[in-house]
């Protein structure tokens, strides 16, 4: 591996070390191929390092939920893993696609050299700052290539946008930008006196957004989505493609979208995929529970302060529009 590769596993070992109850843990990876070996294998180097490995600390290989039953664990792994390193599903091979339901740890190991952590479960995920070096590393690799694989999808932007009816003159945020894929409508919604901003947390993001002339649509800036760097009622529409999945706190996410936006504001999430096929592509099937299915999306944003308007989970699309109260 390079240098790079090693920096990287360093960095997401370090993670998820802060990640686990202090003192020692008991640790269930669930799964037994080659990826979740390596894992098993480097994490406990990790933990002797950290001197965190004893007797009483136990990191396991599991396969299923007997393993996960068979004791009390304090954390669960649940590792996502090409098809042949059983047990994920990844470009529609079997697998167990239930696995990471009730995981505290989603590690993305498709590639070896370069593992990620994708999702962390809410009791764990204020325990360490992982949020930032993961979805970056999640991003910014995938940065240069991006419009490559979904530069056709700008027509899909342009027709959500033109069905949100963004009032002209207003100011839009576009939160979690990334190559600006939205920026060109978004500026054709609020007209030359409107202020479009477009906010991302991967500086490669950002930069290849400039590369591609975007930057002549709107302000760009680096920034975290938890924390958005505008006063209280100060935008009047927020526009989020892709947003919600990557947040490790829906609600407080959709908090803080709230925050910023004036009452009568609008809320746009977007995807240019509709959920089932989304799902599919990553190997799973959608549940009833997920914060973008329409009951628990009405009651997350009325929790929050918006009013869902209208829902709209296509084959190819999906848009959900909300109102500031």
């Amino acid at each position: 591996m390079t240098s790079a590769s090693h920096q990287r596993w360093d960095e997401l070992l370090g993670n998820i070390v802060g990640l686990l109850p202090a003192g020692p843990a008991c640790v269930l990876i669930d799964g037994d191929g080659e990826q979740a070996v390596a894992l098993a294998r480097r994490l406990t180097t990790a933990l002797t390092a950290d001197g965190r490995s004893t007797p009483a600390a136990t990191i396991e290989l599991g396969d299923g939920a007997r393993g996960r039953r068979a004791r009390h664990w304090d954390v669960v792994i649940w590792p996502r893993v090409t098809a042949n390193g059983h047990p994920g599903r990844e470009d529609g091979h079997p697998g167990r696609e239930d696995g990471e339901i009730g995981a505290d740890i989603v590690v993305d190991l498709h590639d070896l050299s370069w593992p990620v952590i994708r999702r962390v479960a809410a009791p764990l995920a204020g325990r360490c700052p992982w949020y930032v070096a993961e979805t970056r590393a999640f991003f910014s690799p995938r940065a240069a290539t991006w419009d490559t694989r979904f530069g056709d999808d700008m027509p899909a932007y342009a027709a959500a946008v033109a069905r949100a009816h963004i009032p002209e003159g207003g100011v839009v945020v576009d939160v979690g930008c990334g190559t600006g894929r939205a920026l060109p409508a978004l500026r054709q919604a609020v007209g030359p006196r409107g202020t479009v901003i477009a906010l991302d947390l991967t500086p490669e993001m950002l930069r290849e957004a400039r590369r591609r002339g975007r930057a002549a649509h709107a302000a760009l800036f680096l920034a975290d989505a938890r924390q958005l760097p505008f006063a209280d009622a100060s935008v009047d529409a927020v526009f989020a493609a892709g947003l919600v999945m990557h947040l490790p706190d829906t609600e407080a996410g959709f908090g803080q979208l709230a925050r910023i936006t004036r009452p009568g504001g609008l809320l746009i999430l977007f995807h240019p995929s509709g959920r089932a096929a989304l799902a599919a592509r990553h190997g799973r099937t959608l549940r009833p529970d997920e914060p973008l299915t329409a009951a628990p999306l009405r009651r997350i944003t009325h929790d929050a302060g918006w009013q869902l308007t209208a829902y709209d989970d296509a084959a190819d699309h999906f848009l959900a529009i909300a109102i500031r109260d």
